[in-house]
């Protein structure tokens, strides 16, 4: 097949999902097109049947908005012609099912009919999508997608409560590529980021303030008061400096290391020994899996997807959301004996198998199939 594939090029998780995607999808023989104002941060090799297009908005002096909308369903239509599109799959409703859906009734009129696949994230339904604003055009594009999918249970309920929506929904969980990264240098490696006594927790987000960044350092910091202990804080946005105020005024800057957004995630999380999660709400918790998928345990909030990824007692634990109290007291029972801490990395690691690349993405391929005939 020849899939279009519409995503944000972002360190998001929607991106990296989307991205990581198309590149399974053309190992498996499929000609994938990659259409996006960057090329994504995933995508770091291009191969014979990955293909990327640059949506280019040109500025003009009448609009105070450049139009994206616009010039993202103007490329489609450039693109599905030129390159003969089977199907196109969007990731995340707003903008993409939306300019998907115009880019559609424009090839309609040259007797192309594209089948779209919508798949749903998160934020694009619980935070942005149901703004007053966007409500009646993110439940319009819903419904006119040929296919929906999203990412967990709890986002499919979520989505149904919000908005009236006539199309099925289908849940395809998040994937990883299970691997097991711990190598022979790991050791002598590990030394540039903690002393061999100290274990090692990390967390990785895009510090905004639903990911709950304070509860991460107030975590750490009740940790580190009873075992030796530092945190690897990975990835950058609004909350950051907050962390780090917080770690000074906590007197534990010197544990903590914020290495900002980073390429090296896997060699950081084939490292650690916990994993925290305590945000305010998560469609699905993609770093978790990320961390359960290298063996790190995680304790996480128990809202949203996360439940659906992370199981109580054996990948981690879970508590309710800003139980700072309670996570820290779970950390340590992890943490403090070295058989128990090896007992949750093996279970994480297993957990994680569940969701493995091999295993998702014949899903995406059935449904695939599944909208051509629907057309």
């Amino acid at each position: 097949m020849k899939i279009a594939i519409v995503c944000y090029p972002t360190f998001g998780g929607s991106g990296v999902v989307a991205t990581e995607l198309g590149i399974e999808l053309s190992h498996r023989g499929h000609q994938i097109h990659f259409i996006t104002y960057r090329q994504p941060v995933r995508l770091a090799l291009l191969n014979e049947n990955v293909h990327y297009h640059e949506v280019n908005v040109p500025e003009y002096p009448l609009f105070h908005y450049q139009p994206y909308e616009l010039a993202l369903s103007s490329k489609l239509v450039d693109v599905v012609k030129h390159y003969k599109i089977d199907v196109l799959h969007v990731h995340y409703a707003i903008p993409h099912a939306y300019a998907g859906y115009m880019a559609k009734q424009m090839l309609k009129e040259d007797g192309i009919n594209l089948p779209i696949v919508t798949t749903l994230h998160g934020t694009d339904i619980t935070l942005v999508g149901n703004h007053p604003h966007y409500k009646p055009a993110v439940t319009f594009s819903i419904n006119k997608s040929d296919k929906v999918t999203s990412v967990s249970q709890s986002l499919k309920e979520d989505t149904l409560r919000l908005f009236n929506i006539q199309n099925q929904i289908e849940v395809i969980p998040n994937f990883i590529e299970v691997n097991n990264l711990k190598t022979e240098n790991v050791s002598c490696k590990r030394s540039v980021m903690a002393k061999p006594e100290e274990r090692i927790i990390t967390h990785i987000s895009n510090f905004r303030r639903v990911k709950n960044i304070p509860d991460v350092i107030k975590i750490f910091n009740k940790i580190q008061k009873q075992i030796p202990a530092k945190l690897m804080m990975v990835g950058d946005g609004p909350e950051k400096i907050k962390a780090e105020e917080l770690c000074e005024k906590y007197d534990i800057a010197d544990k903590v290391i914020f290495f900002g957004n980073s390429n090296e995630v896997n060699q950081i999380l084939s490292y650690s020994d916990l994993f925290l999660l305590p945000s305010e709400t998560e469609s699905f918790g993609l770093a978790a899996l990320e961390a359960m998928a290298c063996g790190v345990p995680v304790v996480s909030s128990d809202t949203g997807g996360l439940p659906e990824v992370n199981v109580d007692g054996y990948s981690g634990f879970l508590s309710e959301v800003g139980n700072v109290k309670e996570m820290s007291k779970n950390s340590l029972i992890i943490l403090r004996d070295d058989e128990v801490l090896d007992s949750f990395k093996k279970n994480a690691f297993q957990r994680a198998k569940e969701f493995s690349i091999e295993k998702i993405v014949p899903l995406y391929e059935e449904l695939y199939k599944s909208a051509l005939k629907k057309n």
